[in-house]
């Protein structure tokens, strides 16, 4: 054999081992394939289910929020109310506040008059005394 032949030969083999990587290689990349098109099958099977439910638990949401809303609705006036009573409750505490201060004030006031009062009582009866000493000594 001469140096042309087993070059030959040796490429000629070369290339049957690489004919073999490559069709390994392709079949087992069309193995994969059908595994990812069994996968994507699959996949959209189950999207089409969940995307079912999920409008209903939307559909659900949409219901469960409206009868809150609804329910918010009735309630609101017990809450302005409420809110209404506690303003009316701030008002009476205040106006008895107020009242207070006034009858205190008052009472400082007539504890000045009772006070000028008892004087001038006093006053009266000293005077009295001194009246009735001066009408028992000209009668004697």
């Amino acid at each position: 054999m001469t140096g042309g032949q087993v070059a030959g030969l040796i490429a000629a083999i070369a290339f049957l081992l690489l004919v073999c990587f490559i069709g390994i290689f392709l079949m087992r990349l069309t193995k994969t394939f059908g595994e990812i098109n069994r996968s994507m099958v699959v996949i959209t099977s189950d999207v089409d289910v969940l995307s079912k439910q999920v409008e209903d638990i939307m559909g659900n949401a949409n219901e469960l929020l409206d009868d809150v809303n609804h329910k918010v609705a009735t309630i609101d006036p017990v809450f302005k109310a409420a809110g209404d009573l506690g303003e009316s409750v701030s008002d009476l505490n205040q106006a008895t506040r107020d009242l207070t201060q006034r009858v205190t004030n008052s009472g400082q006031r007539a504890g000045r008059f009772g006070s000028l009062a008892r004087t001038a009582t006093s006053v009266y009866h000293m005077v009295s005394k001194h009246n009735a000493k001066r009408t028992d000594t000209n009668e004697s």
